[in-house]
Protein backbone atom coordinates (compact mmCIF):
# COMPACT_ATOMS: atom_id res chain seq x y z
CA UNK A 1 0.00 0.00 0.00
CA UNK A 2 2.89 2.23 0.50
CA UNK A 3 4.59 1.35 -2.62
CA UNK A 4 1.48 2.21 -4.66
CA UNK A 5 1.34 5.57 -2.91
CA UNK A 6 4.53 7.15 -3.58
CA UNK A 7 3.84 5.14 -7.15
CA UNK A 8 0.79 7.37 -7.49
CA UNK A 9 2.16 10.68 -5.90
CA UNK A 10 4.98 10.18 -8.51
CA UNK A 11 3.05 9.84 -11.94
CA UNK A 12 0.91 12.75 -10.59
CA UNK A 13 3.98 14.84 -9.76
CA UNK A 14 5.85 13.92 -13.22
CA UNK A 15 2.45 15.18 -15.43
CA UNK A 16 1.78 18.44 -13.78
CA UNK A 17 2.95 21.54 -15.19
CA UNK A 18 4.78 24.37 -13.11
CA UNK A 19 1.95 25.21 -10.77
CA UNK A 20 0.72 28.91 -10.73
CA UNK A 21 2.56 31.00 -8.26
CA UNK A 22 1.03 32.02 -5.46
CA UNK A 23 1.35 35.70 -4.16
CA UNK A 24 1.88 34.92 -0.63
CA UNK A 25 4.92 31.95 -0.13
CA UNK A 26 7.99 31.57 1.94
CA UNK A 27 11.29 31.59 -0.10
CA UNK A 28 13.86 30.99 2.16
CA UNK A 29 17.79 29.47 2.33
CA UNK A 30 19.79 28.92 5.41
CA UNK A 31 22.73 30.87 4.80
CA UNK A 32 25.73 29.65 7.03
CA UNK A 33 28.82 31.37 8.77
CA UNK A 34 30.10 28.46 10.46
CA UNK A 35 33.47 28.12 9.34
CA UNK A 36 32.83 30.42 6.52
CA UNK A 37 30.89 28.08 4.45
CA UNK A 38 28.31 29.89 3.05
CA UNK A 39 29.59 33.72 4.35
CA UNK A 40 32.06 34.86 4.48
CA UNK A 41 35.23 33.77 2.46
CA UNK A 42 37.21 37.17 3.26
CA UNK A 43 38.23 37.58 6.86
CA UNK A 44 37.85 40.72 8.44
CA UNK A 45 41.48 41.53 9.30
CA UNK A 46 41.44 45.12 8.21
CA UNK A 47 39.29 48.11 6.71
CA UNK A 48 39.69 46.17 3.04
CA UNK A 49 39.24 42.87 4.49
CA UNK A 50 35.32 44.73 6.11
CA UNK A 51 34.74 45.76 2.74
CA UNK A 52 35.58 42.51 0.78
CA UNK A 53 33.40 41.27 3.66
CA UNK A 54 30.56 43.31 3.29
CA UNK A 55 30.72 42.88 -0.27
CA UNK A 56 30.64 39.66 -0.27
CA UNK A 57 26.97 39.37 1.47
CA UNK A 58 25.90 42.07 -1.02
CA UNK A 59 26.49 40.23 -3.90
CA UNK A 60 25.17 37.19 -2.35
CA UNK A 61 21.69 39.39 -1.66
CA UNK A 62 21.75 40.89 -4.85
CA UNK A 63 21.35 37.32 -6.55
CA UNK A 64 18.78 36.07 -4.12
CA UNK A 65 16.64 39.02 -4.80
CA UNK A 66 17.11 38.82 -8.13
CA UNK A 67 15.64 34.86 -7.85
CA UNK A 68 12.86 36.75 -5.38
CA UNK A 69 13.82 35.06 -2.25
CA UNK A 70 12.24 37.01 0.52
CA UNK A 71 13.76 35.70 3.47
CA UNK A 72 17.03 34.83 4.94
CA UNK A 73 17.93 32.73 7.38
CA UNK A 74 21.28 34.05 8.68
CA UNK A 75 23.72 31.91 11.41
CA UNK A 76 23.76 34.21 13.91
CA UNK A 77 24.59 31.99 17.00
CA UNK A 78 27.41 29.26 16.45
CA UNK A 79 28.63 26.77 18.73
CA UNK A 80 28.85 28.88 21.55
CA UNK A 81 29.72 32.25 19.73
CA UNK A 82 28.13 35.11 18.07
CA UNK A 83 28.37 37.35 14.95
CA UNK A 84 27.79 40.63 16.80
CA UNK A 85 28.99 42.34 19.52
CA UNK A 86 27.15 40.70 22.52
CA UNK A 87 27.54 40.92 26.35
CA UNK A 88 26.57 37.05 26.56
CA UNK A 89 29.18 35.36 24.38
CA UNK A 90 32.27 36.25 21.83
CA UNK A 91 32.81 36.72 18.69
CA UNK A 92 32.88 33.84 16.14
CA UNK A 93 36.16 32.65 14.16
CA UNK A 94 34.92 32.81 10.97
CA UNK A 95 34.36 36.70 10.87
CA UNK A 96 38.02 37.12 11.70
CA UNK A 97 39.88 33.93 11.37
CA UNK A 98 40.42 34.77 15.52
CA UNK A 99 37.79 33.49 18.27
CA UNK A 100 36.85 36.53 19.46
CA UNK A 101 38.55 39.29 17.83
CA UNK A 102 35.88 41.78 16.59
CA UNK A 103 35.60 42.17 13.13
CA UNK A 104 35.37 46.00 13.24
CA UNK A 105 32.22 46.41 12.39
CA UNK A 106 28.56 44.43 13.14
CA UNK A 107 27.72 42.01 10.98
CA UNK A 108 24.67 41.42 12.04
CA UNK A 109 23.57 44.86 11.94
CA UNK A 110 24.98 45.23 8.59
CA UNK A 111 22.86 41.85 7.30
CA UNK A 112 19.90 43.07 8.39
CA UNK A 113 20.05 46.26 6.81
CA UNK A 114 20.95 44.89 3.89
CA UNK A 115 18.30 42.68 3.58
CA UNK A 116 15.48 45.39 4.56
CA UNK A 117 16.89 47.65 1.65
CA UNK A 118 16.31 44.79 -0.66
CA UNK A 119 12.50 44.17 0.63
CA UNK A 120 13.97 40.99 2.10
CA UNK A 121 13.40 39.66 5.61
CA UNK A 122 16.42 38.58 7.91
CA UNK A 123 15.68 35.93 10.78
CA UNK A 124 18.71 35.87 13.13
CA UNK A 125 19.52 31.62 13.03
CA UNK A 126 20.34 30.72 16.89
CA UNK A 127 22.02 26.76 17.34
CA UNK A 128 20.15 26.58 20.40
CA UNK A 129 21.46 23.97 22.74
CA UNK A 130 25.74 23.19 21.36
CA UNK A 131 28.23 24.91 23.11
CA UNK A 132 30.74 23.27 20.61
CA UNK A 133 33.23 20.69 20.70
CA UNK A 134 36.41 20.06 22.36
CA UNK A 135 38.25 22.32 20.09
CA UNK A 136 36.09 24.83 19.79
CA UNK A 137 35.34 25.36 23.55
CA UNK A 138 38.91 25.32 24.12
CA UNK A 139 39.49 28.09 21.57
CA UNK A 140 36.72 30.12 23.13
CA UNK A 141 38.84 29.44 26.45
CA UNK A 142 36.95 32.09 28.96
CA UNK A 143 34.80 33.00 27.12
CA UNK A 144 32.76 29.78 26.54
CA UNK A 145 29.86 28.85 28.69
CA UNK A 146 31.22 25.61 29.32
CA UNK A 147 33.97 27.60 31.62
CA UNK A 148 31.92 30.31 32.95
CA UNK A 149 28.80 28.12 34.23
CA UNK A 150 29.97 24.37 34.03
CA UNK A 151 27.24 23.00 35.48
CA UNK A 152 24.59 23.56 33.13
CA UNK A 153 26.73 21.67 30.53
CA UNK A 154 27.19 18.37 28.99
CA UNK A 155 30.14 16.37 27.18
CA UNK A 156 28.74 14.05 25.29
CA UNK A 157 30.61 12.05 22.12
CA UNK A 158 33.18 14.90 21.62
CA UNK A 159 31.08 17.66 22.00
CA UNK A 160 29.66 20.37 24.34
CA UNK A 161 25.65 20.94 24.91
CA UNK A 162 23.43 23.14 27.11
CA UNK A 163 21.53 20.28 29.70
CA UNK A 164 17.59 21.05 29.00
CA UNK A 165 16.78 19.92 32.10
CA UNK A 166 18.51 22.60 33.95
CA UNK A 167 16.83 25.31 34.43
CA UNK A 168 19.93 27.41 33.74
CA UNK A 169 19.59 26.81 30.59
CA UNK A 170 16.71 28.33 29.74
CA UNK A 171 17.08 31.68 31.66
CA UNK A 172 20.33 31.44 29.70
CA UNK A 173 18.99 31.06 26.37
CA UNK A 174 16.63 34.00 27.64
CA UNK A 175 19.28 36.15 27.96
CA UNK A 176 20.43 35.28 24.84
CA UNK A 177 17.04 35.90 22.49
CA UNK A 178 16.35 39.16 24.72
CA UNK A 179 19.27 40.69 23.78
CA UNK A 180 18.55 40.11 20.18
CA UNK A 181 15.58 41.11 19.89
CA UNK A 182 15.81 44.51 22.05
CA UNK A 183 18.94 45.84 20.23
CA UNK A 184 18.30 43.97 16.13
CA UNK A 185 15.52 44.75 13.74
CA UNK A 186 15.28 41.30 12.95
CA UNK A 187 11.96 39.62 11.23
CA UNK A 188 12.32 36.79 13.12
CA UNK A 189 14.16 34.22 15.14
CA UNK A 190 14.60 30.71 14.17
CA UNK A 191 16.12 28.50 16.82
CA UNK A 192 18.20 25.66 15.28
CA UNK A 193 18.93 22.57 17.67
CA UNK A 194 16.46 23.01 19.94
CA UNK A 195 16.42 19.21 20.93
CA UNK A 196 18.20 16.50 22.25
CA UNK A 197 21.60 15.56 20.47
CA UNK A 198 21.36 12.19 18.51
CA UNK A 199 21.13 8.92 20.42
CA UNK A 200 19.62 10.77 23.27
CA UNK A 201 18.79 8.18 25.01
CA UNK A 202 22.26 7.95 26.79
CA UNK A 203 22.62 11.48 27.23
CA UNK A 204 24.48 12.38 30.13
CA UNK A 205 21.93 13.73 32.53
CA UNK A 206 20.85 11.25 35.12
CA UNK A 207 21.66 13.92 37.62
CA UNK A 208 19.67 16.74 36.43
CA UNK A 209 16.51 14.49 36.14
CA UNK A 210 17.26 13.21 40.05
CA UNK A 211 17.01 16.39 40.86
CA UNK A 212 14.54 18.11 38.71
CA UNK A 213 12.43 15.24 37.20
CA UNK A 214 9.62 15.29 39.92
CA UNK A 215 8.04 11.85 39.23
CA UNK A 216 7.88 12.53 35.41
CA UNK A 217 8.91 9.59 33.10
CA UNK A 218 12.62 10.34 31.35
CA UNK A 219 11.15 10.62 27.34
CA UNK A 220 8.53 12.77 28.43
CA UNK A 221 10.31 14.93 30.92
CA UNK A 222 12.91 15.61 27.93
CA UNK A 223 10.08 16.48 25.90
CA UNK A 224 8.73 18.64 28.13
CA UNK A 225 12.23 20.26 28.90
CA UNK A 226 12.73 21.33 25.38
CA UNK A 227 9.34 22.92 25.25
CA UNK A 228 9.39 24.54 28.28
CA UNK A 229 12.16 26.34 26.86
CA UNK A 230 10.77 26.96 23.51
CA UNK A 231 8.00 28.42 25.76
CA UNK A 232 10.07 30.81 27.51
CA UNK A 233 11.87 31.99 24.39
CA UNK A 234 8.26 32.92 22.59
CA UNK A 235 7.14 34.69 25.56
CA UNK A 236 9.89 36.75 25.66
CA UNK A 237 10.61 37.58 22.33
CA UNK A 238 6.52 38.49 22.01
CA UNK A 239 6.70 40.59 24.77
CA UNK A 240 9.66 42.63 23.27
CA UNK A 241 8.22 42.69 19.69
CA UNK A 242 5.04 40.98 18.96
CA UNK A 243 5.98 40.64 14.92
CA UNK A 244 9.10 39.11 15.24
CA UNK A 245 8.70 35.29 14.24
CA UNK A 246 9.43 32.79 15.79
CA UNK A 247 10.10 29.63 14.33
CA UNK A 248 12.84 26.29 14.40
CA UNK A 249 14.03 23.72 12.05
CA UNK A 250 13.04 20.27 13.62
CA UNK A 251 14.05 16.81 12.33
CA UNK A 252 11.92 16.59 9.50
CA UNK A 253 9.89 13.28 10.56
CA UNK A 254 7.48 13.77 13.66
CA UNK A 255 6.86 10.24 14.38
CA UNK A 256 5.58 7.55 12.50
CA UNK A 257 2.71 8.14 10.61
CA UNK A 258 -0.16 5.81 9.02
CA UNK A 259 1.47 5.96 5.89
CA UNK A 260 4.50 5.21 6.07
CA UNK A 261 7.24 4.52 9.71
CA UNK A 262 9.61 7.03 10.44
CA UNK A 263 12.32 3.83 10.48
CA UNK A 264 14.20 4.79 13.78
CA UNK A 265 14.88 8.30 12.85
CA UNK A 266 12.24 11.35 14.27
CA UNK A 267 11.72 14.08 16.36
CA UNK A 268 9.17 13.47 19.19
CA UNK A 269 10.77 9.83 20.19
CA UNK A 270 14.45 10.10 19.18
CA UNK A 271 15.68 13.74 20.18
CA UNK A 272 12.83 14.70 22.15
CA UNK A 273 11.72 16.97 20.15
CA UNK A 274 7.52 18.28 20.26
CA UNK A 275 7.23 20.04 17.45
CA UNK A 276 3.88 19.72 16.68
CA UNK A 277 2.83 20.68 20.09
CA UNK A 278 4.56 23.82 19.93
CA UNK A 279 2.41 25.01 16.81
CA UNK A 280 -1.00 23.85 18.93
CA UNK A 281 -0.03 26.05 22.02
CA UNK A 282 0.81 28.67 19.61
CA UNK A 283 4.33 29.07 20.94
CA UNK A 284 5.69 28.58 17.38
CA UNK A 285 4.67 30.79 14.47
CA UNK A 286 6.75 29.13 11.82
CA UNK A 287 8.29 25.13 11.51
CA UNK A 288 11.24 24.75 8.68
CA UNK A 289 11.45 21.15 9.45
CA UNK A 290 14.17 19.57 7.78
CA UNK A 291 13.06 17.34 5.46
CA UNK A 292 16.21 16.24 3.26
CA UNK A 293 14.70 13.01 2.54
CA UNK A 294 13.53 11.41 -1.09
CA UNK A 295 10.07 9.57 -2.06
CA UNK A 296 8.46 8.11 0.71
CA UNK A 297 10.32 9.59 3.58
CA UNK A 298 9.30 12.96 2.09
CA UNK A 299 6.01 13.01 0.80
CA UNK A 300 4.15 11.25 3.58
CA UNK A 301 5.92 13.18 6.67
CA UNK A 302 5.12 16.38 4.45
CA UNK A 303 1.66 15.64 4.46
CA UNK A 304 1.75 14.95 8.32
CA UNK A 305 3.36 18.15 9.04
CA UNK A 306 0.14 19.81 6.63
CA UNK A 307 -2.81 18.32 9.17
CA UNK A 308 -1.31 18.92 11.79
CA UNK A 309 -0.07 22.62 11.46
CA UNK A 310 -2.10 24.19 14.16
CA UNK A 311 -2.93 26.80 11.52
CA UNK A 312 0.17 28.15 11.78
CA UNK A 313 3.22 28.18 9.32
CA UNK A 314 4.94 24.78 7.72
CA UNK A 315 7.76 25.67 5.49
CA UNK A 316 9.98 22.23 4.33
CA UNK A 317 13.31 22.68 4.25
CA UNK A 318 15.06 20.82 0.94
CA UNK A 319 18.13 18.99 0.92
CA UNK A 320 19.70 20.49 -1.99
CA UNK A 321 22.71 19.74 -0.62
CA UNK A 322 22.12 16.76 -1.75
CA UNK A 323 22.02 17.03 -5.51
CA UNK A 324 25.90 17.59 -5.22
CA UNK A 325 27.90 14.24 -6.50
CA UNK A 326 30.10 15.04 -3.66
CA UNK A 327 27.23 14.35 -1.35
CA UNK A 328 24.43 11.84 -2.84
CA UNK A 329 24.38 13.04 -6.16
CA UNK A 330 20.34 13.53 -6.00
CA UNK A 331 18.95 14.29 -9.72
CA UNK A 332 17.29 17.88 -9.83
CA UNK A 333 13.66 16.17 -10.75
CA UNK A 334 13.96 15.18 -6.79
CA UNK A 335 13.76 18.81 -5.80
CA UNK A 336 11.50 19.70 -8.37
CA UNK A 337 9.19 17.40 -7.49
CA UNK A 338 8.92 18.02 -3.76
CA UNK A 339 8.27 21.73 -4.66
CA UNK A 340 5.78 20.93 -6.81
CA UNK A 341 3.99 19.02 -3.54
CA UNK A 342 4.52 21.77 -1.28
CA UNK A 343 2.64 23.96 -3.85
CA UNK A 344 -0.20 21.72 -4.35
CA UNK A 345 -0.97 20.60 -0.50
CA UNK A 346 -0.91 24.30 0.18
CA UNK A 347 2.50 23.88 2.54
CA UNK A 348 3.71 27.76 3.14
CA UNK A 349 6.77 27.74 1.28
CA UNK A 350 9.80 26.13 0.82
CA UNK A 351 13.64 26.85 2.10
CA UNK A 352 16.84 25.84 1.17
CA UNK A 353 19.56 24.11 2.53
CA UNK A 354 22.52 25.33 2.19
CA UNK A 355 23.14 29.13 0.36
CA UNK A 356 26.23 27.77 -1.45
CA UNK A 357 24.55 24.86 -3.05
CA UNK A 358 21.45 27.04 -4.05
CA UNK A 359 23.71 29.84 -5.81
CA UNK A 360 25.89 27.69 -7.10
CA UNK A 361 22.86 26.65 -9.38
CA UNK A 362 24.00 22.90 -8.14
CA UNK A 363 22.51 20.16 -11.00
CA UNK A 364 20.93 24.08 -11.98
CA UNK A 365 18.45 24.41 -9.19
CA UNK A 366 18.25 28.07 -9.19
CA UNK A 367 17.75 28.06 -13.18
CA UNK A 368 14.72 25.79 -12.52
CA UNK A 369 13.33 28.42 -9.71
CA UNK A 370 14.10 31.05 -11.80
CA UNK A 371 12.30 29.85 -14.64
CA UNK A 372 9.58 28.08 -13.43
CA UNK A 373 8.95 28.50 -9.97
CA UNK A 374 9.92 32.43 -8.34
CA UNK A 375 9.42 33.81 -11.80
CA UNK A 376 7.60 36.76 -10.26
CA UNK A 377 8.01 38.02 -6.05
CA UNK A 378 6.30 36.66 -3.63
CA UNK A 379 5.10 38.05 -0.08
CA UNK A 380 5.27 36.68 3.26
CA UNK A 381 1.92 35.67 4.81
CA UNK A 382 0.11 37.89 7.26
CA UNK A 383 0.51 36.39 10.67
CA UNK A 384 -2.72 37.08 11.53
CA UNK A 385 -2.51 35.35 15.09
CA UNK A 386 -0.59 37.72 16.33
CA UNK A 387 -2.82 40.93 14.56
CA UNK A 388 -5.28 40.84 12.03
CA UNK A 389 -5.69 44.58 11.02
CA UNK A 390 -4.11 46.68 7.87
CA UNK A 391 -2.64 49.77 7.91
CA UNK A 392 -4.83 52.41 6.32
CA UNK A 393 -5.09 53.21 3.08
CA UNK A 394 -2.36 55.06 1.44
CA UNK A 395 -3.82 58.32 -0.24
CA UNK A 396 -2.90 61.19 -2.36
CA UNK A 397 -1.23 59.56 -5.41
CA UNK A 398 1.20 61.30 -7.52
CA UNK A 399 2.61 59.70 -11.02
CA UNK A 400 5.34 62.05 -12.64
CA UNK A 401 6.99 61.16 -15.88
CA UNK A 402 10.74 61.72 -15.52
CA UNK A 403 13.53 61.12 -18.46
CA UNK A 404 14.08 58.24 -20.52
CA UNK A 405 10.70 56.35 -19.65
CA UNK A 406 10.83 56.97 -15.78
CA UNK A 407 8.20 57.58 -13.60
CA UNK A 408 8.25 58.92 -10.21
CA UNK A 409 5.24 57.82 -8.31
CA UNK A 410 4.69 58.87 -4.66
CA UNK A 411 1.73 59.00 -1.92
CA UNK A 412 0.93 60.34 1.11
CA UNK A 413 2.10 57.49 4.12
CA UNK A 414 -0.19 55.33 5.83
CA UNK A 415 -0.40 54.80 9.65
CA UNK A 416 -1.03 50.93 11.70
CA UNK A 417 -2.67 50.10 14.61
CA UNK A 418 0.51 49.03 16.48
CA UNK A 419 2.52 52.21 15.99
CA UNK A 420 5.07 51.01 13.96
CA UNK A 421 6.41 51.86 10.52
CA UNK A 422 4.79 50.28 7.13
CA UNK A 423 5.94 49.05 4.44
CA UNK A 424 4.66 49.53 0.90
CA UNK A 425 3.72 47.21 -1.66
CA UNK A 426 3.98 48.50 -5.41
CA UNK A 427 1.73 46.48 -8.17
CA UNK A 428 1.49 47.42 -12.26
CA UNK A 429 -0.74 45.72 -14.95
CA UNK A 430 -1.78 46.40 -18.86
CA UNK A 431 -5.23 46.27 -17.03
CA UNK A 432 -7.57 49.02 -15.05
CA UNK A 433 -8.09 48.12 -12.21
CA UNK A 434 -4.66 46.61 -11.17
CA UNK A 435 -5.45 43.10 -9.58
CA UNK A 436 -3.49 43.02 -6.40
CA UNK A 437 -4.11 39.40 -5.86
CA UNK A 438 -1.96 38.72 -9.52
CA UNK A 439 1.44 37.88 -7.98
CA UNK A 440 2.74 38.75 -11.17
CA UNK A 441 1.63 42.25 -10.96
CA UNK A 442 4.02 42.87 -8.59
CA UNK A 443 6.52 45.00 -8.91
CA UNK A 444 8.57 46.31 -5.85
CA UNK A 445 7.80 45.07 -2.21
CA UNK A 446 8.45 46.27 0.89
CA UNK A 447 9.37 49.77 0.32
CA UNK A 448 10.41 51.89 2.93
CA UNK A 449 10.16 55.32 1.40
CA UNK A 450 6.33 56.17 0.08
CA UNK A 451 8.01 57.27 -3.32
CA UNK A 452 9.16 55.18 -6.01
CA UNK A 453 11.26 55.94 -9.59
CA UNK A 454 10.19 52.74 -11.66
CA UNK A 455 10.98 51.77 -15.35
CA UNK A 456 10.83 48.36 -16.64
CA UNK A 457 13.56 46.17 -17.43
CA UNK A 458 12.41 45.98 -21.16
CA UNK A 459 10.39 48.80 -23.32
CA UNK A 460 7.80 46.29 -23.60
CA UNK A 461 7.78 45.28 -20.59
CA UNK A 462 6.63 48.60 -19.20
CA UNK A 463 3.07 48.62 -17.48
CA UNK A 464 -0.14 51.03 -17.67
CA UNK A 465 -1.56 51.26 -14.25
CA UNK A 466 -0.06 51.11 -11.08
CA UNK A 467 -1.48 50.98 -7.16
CA UNK A 468 -0.04 50.68 -4.26
CA UNK A 469 -0.76 49.00 -0.38
CA UNK A 470 0.89 49.98 2.95
CA UNK A 471 1.65 46.47 5.10
CA UNK A 472 2.26 46.58 8.70
CA UNK A 473 4.90 44.67 10.73
CA UNK A 474 2.57 41.56 10.97
CA UNK A 475 2.48 41.36 7.16
CA UNK A 476 -1.23 42.88 6.99
CA UNK A 477 -1.49 44.54 3.61
CA UNK A 478 -4.30 47.43 3.22
CA UNK A 479 -6.40 48.04 0.05
CA UNK A 480 -4.86 49.20 -3.20
CA UNK A 481 -4.54 52.95 -3.70
CA UNK A 482 -4.74 53.54 -7.45
CA UNK A 483 -2.20 55.67 -8.86
CA UNK A 484 -3.64 56.76 -12.41
CA UNK A 485 -6.84 55.94 -13.90
CA UNK A 486 -7.71 54.36 -17.36
CA UNK A 487 -8.90 57.23 -19.63
CA UNK A 488 -10.69 57.88 -22.94
CA UNK A 489 -7.41 58.14 -23.98
CA UNK A 490 -6.56 54.86 -23.19
CA UNK A 491 -7.10 52.60 -25.98
CA UNK A 492 -5.12 50.16 -27.96
CA UNK A 493 -1.21 50.50 -29.18
CA UNK A 494 -0.22 52.37 -32.20
CA UNK A 495 2.82 51.46 -32.84
CA UNK A 496 5.72 49.20 -33.90
CA UNK A 497 8.85 49.99 -32.16
CA UNK A 498 9.88 53.32 -33.47
CA UNK A 499 7.14 53.47 -36.01
CA UNK A 500 3.41 55.06 -35.04
CA UNK A 501 0.71 53.47 -37.75
CA UNK A 502 -2.25 56.11 -37.71
CA UNK A 503 -5.24 54.77 -39.85
CA UNK A 504 -6.87 56.87 -42.28
CA UNK A 505 -9.49 58.96 -40.85
CA UNK A 506 -11.32 61.54 -42.46
CA UNK A 507 -10.66 65.67 -41.85
CA UNK A 508 -7.99 64.79 -39.18
CA UNK A 509 -6.03 67.76 -38.64
CA UNK A 510 -3.72 67.28 -35.98
CA UNK A 511 -1.92 64.65 -33.56
CA UNK A 512 -0.70 65.14 -29.96
CA UNK A 513 0.89 62.93 -28.02
CA UNK A 514 0.58 62.71 -24.08
CA UNK A 515 2.87 61.57 -21.33
CA UNK A 516 1.56 59.44 -18.36
CA UNK A 517 0.75 62.37 -16.45
CA UNK A 518 -1.49 63.95 -19.39
CA UNK A 519 1.22 66.80 -20.05
CA UNK A 520 1.25 67.35 -24.05
CA UNK A 521 4.78 66.44 -25.36
CA UNK A 522 4.37 66.55 -28.92
CA UNK A 523 1.93 67.66 -31.85
CA UNK A 524 2.11 67.70 -35.28
CA UNK A 525 0.20 67.53 -38.31
CA UNK A 526 -1.43 64.58 -39.38
CA UNK A 527 0.08 62.06 -41.18
CA UNK A 528 -0.75 58.45 -41.92
CA UNK A 529 2.76 57.53 -40.60
CA UNK A 530 5.33 59.28 -37.99
CA UNK A 531 8.80 58.08 -36.64
CA UNK A 532 9.23 57.76 -33.59
CA UNK A 533 12.81 57.79 -32.69
CA UNK A 534 13.42 61.01 -30.83
CA UNK A 535 10.78 60.15 -28.59
CA UNK A 536 11.91 58.79 -25.06
CA UNK A 537 11.36 54.88 -23.90
CA UNK A 538 7.71 55.15 -21.99
CA UNK A 539 4.22 54.94 -22.14
CA UNK A 540 2.27 57.18 -24.06
CA UNK A 541 -1.37 58.30 -25.37
CA UNK A 542 -1.79 59.54 -28.80
CA UNK A 543 -4.94 62.47 -29.88
CA UNK A 544 -6.15 62.82 -33.36
CA UNK A 545 -8.16 66.14 -33.99
CA UNK A 546 -10.14 68.19 -36.37
CA UNK A 547 -9.66 71.68 -37.19
CA UNK A 548 -11.96 72.85 -34.62
CA UNK A 549 -10.55 70.69 -32.53
CA UNK A 550 -12.87 67.76 -31.93
CA UNK A 551 -11.02 64.81 -30.92
CA UNK A 552 -11.39 61.81 -33.65
CA UNK A 553 -9.45 59.00 -32.51
CA UNK A 554 -7.42 57.81 -29.94
CA UNK A 555 -4.75 55.28 -28.96
CA UNK A 556 -1.55 54.28 -27.22
CA UNK A 557 2.20 54.08 -28.10
CA UNK A 558 4.64 51.60 -25.63
CA UNK A 559 8.22 52.36 -26.31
Amino acid sequence: MRTLFLTLLLIILKSLPVISQPKYEIRATWLTTLGGMDWPRTKAGSATGIQRQKKELCDILDRLKAANFNTVLLQTRLRGDMIYPSSIETFAESLTGYTGRNPGYDPLAFAIEECHKRGMELHAWIVTIPAGNTRQVKLLGRNSIVQRNRKICKLYKGNWYLDPGNPETKEYLSRIVKEITSQYDIDGIHFDYIRYPEQADKFPDKDTYRRYGKGKELKQWRRDNITDIVRRLYTDIKSIKPWVKVSSSPIGKYRDTNRYPSRGWNAYHVVYQDAQRWLKEGIHDALFPMMYFQGNNFYPFALDWKENDGKRWIIPGLGIYFLSPREQDWPLDEIVRQIHFTRQIKLNGQAYFRNRFLLDNTKGVLDELEENFYTYPALIPPMTWSDSIPPSVPSHPSVQQIANGKLRMSWQASADNSNQSVVYHLYGSDTYPVDIKQPQNLIATHLIANEYEYTAKLPWLQKRYFAVTAADRFGNESAPLTLNTVSDMDIPLLNKGNMLYLPEIKDAQTIIIYNMTNEEIWKTGYVHKLSLVSLPNGFYTVKIFNRQGKSLFAGSIMK
